[in-house]
């Protein structure tokens, strides 16, 4: 089969590859249809290569229809059409009895001390081969896949594999509406996808902040009130608590993660460790600060004395610093993790399947084939093309 596969930093390619077969009585094999690409996904495009080896298919938010199922599988037959959630999550151990899928107890990478597996997603988090692929192996074929209708196009259903449930989380995590304004730090898929659930779920004021003009354009249009960053620079602080009765926000969603703007000096270490050998290079990363926190520093920033901070961006340093006292001071409570994709399913599948509020049949800004993924790894890293969103189609 064709898939999109990682390469080197800046390096992924689409090759031939074996067929997935099923391993595993409860596995399935899915005919991939649509693929997303995510954020994270460039996080393994440049700051994570240490942790990625050549022929590493990438790739965590597809959806497609069953093409054979192992002999244990009751819940599926072929020619259901399923989404494939990003956790590798069985369903039925202790911590996903509690909602908690991405630390699945079955599926945790003990050897580095992490969470539940993820697709395509290095080898903290168990290396699995990823969806950006014609066909693809789902475990857990019973308890994983998510279920959906024949008909509708699959932009209404794909990012139940992420982007919904993420975004979902990150409100849930920020309280909303208890928390009545809420500021989202980063519109890209993720914090765009979480300013329309912010403003669905009740918030009354919800602020967006970015620096690339057609992700606050597509914000504005839903009625989000936005903040470019390249024009307010150190005043944005001051401009949001202004917009918030002069105390700051309630609730900050921070979707940016360890690739904010800034922080030159963290930026050309994480540069530095790129070039390491791998085996230098991954005990660097997990024993040292290497994240850029101007999001984070901002979020704290601009947080009302006891209001919530709900992190949704991607962090890979082990010891970052974190300014313990102002957090303390201002008496944040501060909530973060992967989505626990299977733990959502059940309050967003009834806005998927009749009206559409939150606005996913043209979400995507992009739609290629598979094989033009590389240069749409190109141009999602670089901002270009009006670029927010991109779906790939084996």
């Amino acid at each position: 089969m064709r898939a999109l596969t990682w390469q080197g930093k800046r390096d992924v390619r689409v090759s031939t590859v074996p067929d997935p077969t099923i391993k595993e009585p409860t596995d399935v094999l899915v005919k991939v249809t649509s693929t997303g690409i995510c954020g994270s996904d460039l996080h393994l495009y440049e700051v994570l290569a240490p942790f990625m080896e050549p022929g590493d298919i990438l790739g965590h938010e597809p959806m497609g229809i069953v093409e054979e199922t192992g002999p244990e599988v009751t819940a599926l037959s072929a020619g259901d059409r399923v989404v494939v959630p990003f956790n590798v999550s069985c369903g039925s151990c202790w911590m996903c009895d509690r909602g908690l899928h991405s630390q699945c107890e079955t599926t945790q990478v003990k050897e580095h001390g992490t969470g539940g597996a993820l697709f395509g997603y290095t080898k903290l988090y168990g290396q699995v081969p990823g969806g950006q692929a014609e066909y693809l192996r789902v475990p857990f074929g019973n308890t994983l896949p998510v279920k959906v209708p024949h008909g509708p196009p699959d932009e209404r259903f794909v990012y139940l594999s992420d982007v919904l449930p993420t975004a979902w989380q990150a409100v849930e995590y920020a309280k909303v509406p208890e928390h009545r304004n809420v500021v989202v730090l980063g519109l890209g898929p993720i914090g765009d996808m979480a300013a329309r659930v912010a403003l669905h779920r009740g918030a009354e004021q919800v602020i967006g902040v970015d620096l690339v003009p057609e992700r606050l354009a597509r914000a504005r249009a839903r009625g989000v009130h936005t903040l470019d960053l390249k024009e307010l620079g150190d005043g944005l602080g001051d401009e949001i608590r202004r917009l918030t009765g002069g105390r700051g926000a309630d609730a900050v969603i921070e979707a940016v993660g360890m690739e904010a703007h800034g922080a030159p000096l963290i930026r050309a270490a994480q540069q530095a460790v790129g070039m390491l050998p791998d085996a230098v290079a991954e005990k660097l990363m997990t024993r040292i600060g290497m994240d850029r926190m101007a999001a984070l520093q901002t979020a704290i920033d601009v947080v009302r004395r006891g209001g919530t901070i709900s992190v949704v961006g991607v962090y890979g340093g082990a010891m970052d610093p974190m300014p313990l006292l102002t957090l303390f001071d201002k008496q944040i409570e501060l909530r973060m993790g992967q989505a626990n994709v299977r733990r959502w399913v059940d309050d967003i599948l009834p806005l998927l399947t009749d009206e559409d509020p939150l606005g996913v049949e043209g979400f995507a800004t992009h739609q290629l084939p598979l094989e033009d993924g590389p240069e749409a790894y190109r141009t999602f890293q670089a901002k270009e093309d009006g670029m927010v969103k991109t779906l790939l189609r084996p």
